[in-house]
């Protein structure tokens, strides 16, 4: 992990991820029902979890809208959840005027195009490493794990080490 990625996550005060491809492999899986479900790593959300504990707050912002994502987030406690926006950098200006923070304390993962704004302005835009390879060449850091393969807490961690809050999370076990 580079000296500069760590720079970049020292000022983060709010985590952003999006969902299909982040939070999940990037599979969608509908019912003969027309009803959905998606699958969800927990090593990711014990990672965020440990994240709002340390005092960093958790936004996602997802392109669909569904049901199963409201779930999600409620059960990690994620704060902010704006979900059917495709106008990711739209959403942030917003939530970042609601919030009172600027681009700088803000961290952002994601892995395809609508995200690509994002990533290339705020303070720390990582992408996940099965992420779109445009995606890649223009994020700040790109995670070693797959998205919905421990990627976002690859990207918690980071965050967490740059800040000096992950040790004394991770001794909270021991």
């Amino acid at each position: 992990m580079s000296n500069a990625l760590l720079q970049r996550a020292k000022a983060v005060r709010l985590a952003i991820f999006d969902v299909d491809g982040v939070l999940t492999d990037g599979r969608l899986y509908f019912l003969a029902d027309g009803s959905e479900f998606k699958t969800f790593n927990t090593l990711d959300g014990h990672g965020i979890k440990m994240l709002i504990a340390s005092g960093v707050q958790t936004a996602i912002i997802s392109g669909r809208s569904s049901p199963v994502v409201e779930r999600r987030a409620a059960n990690l406690g994620i704060q902010h959840l704006i979900q059917g926006r495709e106008d990711k950098l739209v959403v942030l200006e917003q939530l970042l005027g609601e919030l009172g923070l600027g681009y700088e304390e803000v961290a952002y993962l994601g892995d395809d195009l609508p995200d690509l704004p994002v990533i290339r302005r705020v303070g720390l835009g990582m992408a996940v490493a099965s992420a779109d390879a445009f995606v890649r060449q223009h994020a700040h850091g790109i995670t070693s794990a797959a998205g919905g393969a421990g990627a976002a807490r690859e990207f918690c961690e980071l965050i967490m080490r740059a800040q000096g809050t992950l040790e004394q999370a991770q001794a909270a076990y021991l």
